[in-house]
């Protein structure tokens, strides 16, 4: 169980944690630039699922940075994205069914038969509803807890990048500003246990599968890196005599390729005759009808 004065020093150490991280994350950026600096051009193509490649400029593109980008600041987030009339036409439904309809209106997503993005978007927040009725929140705990569990699923898929320990500290730290009360930073809404619980559910529905959702809603991003520097010519890979002599060792080998091609074909075809040969040698063996030794089947006469 966890008290409230742990609780307020876990939430404090957080977003010190969190700090920190942004400051250290700032160093290698500038370790990068520094390094932009010797070579005159980079020229970088991205390649995405659709096979496209870009000229892109690293500063501007987050696709093209080497670190995934950092996340916003733990903020409370109550009627964030569901407000009390939205949460209360939730509460009207009746059926399962119903309510995965009216939370797809909600939250603007399309036909999930059309679109398996939409689909598991729709079941992610419709099992967080049901869990949250099971637990018994209230209509601000329950806007509280999909706006959680929303912002940690656009963390996790703005970048290709994988930032699952980040993820992890923004969720707790986000988690704890609805746990401790500590006008305006942070607010009691949940209580120790439905903190905890929620925690649990978060973890093993979400970063349990953490990976699969990164898959899913992001892009595959392939990175081709070329450098070019000035006062340097391309370098020259063949003369014109030097081509002529390739085009005759190119000729040269593809003969005797074929040849040795010819022969193993050749020596393949040998042996499977001669087993053919002993098959059929042992099949006319076995079909003889088996012939008694001379003596062995006359009757002794008295």
């Amino acid at each position: 169980m966890i008290r409230r004065k742990s609780s307020q020093f876990q939430g404090l150490k957080m977003q010190s944690e969190l700090v920190q991280h942004y400051e250290l994350r700032r160093e290698p950026e500038k370790d990068l630039s520094s390094l932009d600096e010797s070579a005159t051009r980079m020229g970088t193509g991205v390649r995405t699922e659709s096979g496209t490649v870009a000229s892109v400029d690293v500063d501007n593109d987050p696709a093209a940075n080497l670190f995934p980008p950092p996340l916003p600041r733990p903020r409370i987030c109550i009627w964030k994205y569901l407000d009390i009339h939205s949460m209360h036409r939730l509460e009207k439904t009746a059926s399962t069914e119903e309510m995965r309809e009216v939370l797809a209106e909600l939250l603007g997503l399309g036909s999930p038969e059309k679109s398996l993005r939409d689909a598991i978007t729709l079941d992610l927040f419709s099992h967080a509803l049901i869990f949250c009725r099971q637990q018994g929140f209230s209509l601000e705990q329950t806007s509280t807890a999909c706006a959680l569990l929303q912002d940690l699923h656009k963390a996790c898929i703005e970048t290709p990048l994988g930032n699952v320990e980040e993820c992890y500290r923004y969720f707790t730290s986000v988690l704890f500003c609805h746990g401790v009360r500590r006008p305006p930073f942070s607010i009691d809404l949940f209580k120790e246990e439905q903190l905890l619980a929620l925690a649990d559910y978060v973890v093993n529905t979400y970063f349990r599968h953490f990976k699969l959702y990164k898959y899913v809603f992001t892009p595959q991003v392939r990175l081709d890196l070329s450098l070019t520097y000035t006062g340097l010519k391309p370098p020259n890979l063949w003369s014109e005599d030097e081509t002529g002599q390739v085009s005759i060792l190119r000729a040269y080998i593809k003969t005797q390729m074929n040849k040795e091609l010819r022969q193993l074909q050749q020596l393949v075809e040998e042996r499977l005759k001669a087993s053919e040969e002993r098959l059929s040698s042992k099949l006319t063996t076995l079909e003889r009808p088996l012939q008694l030794p001379p003596g062995k089947g006359k009757n002794k006469i008295k």
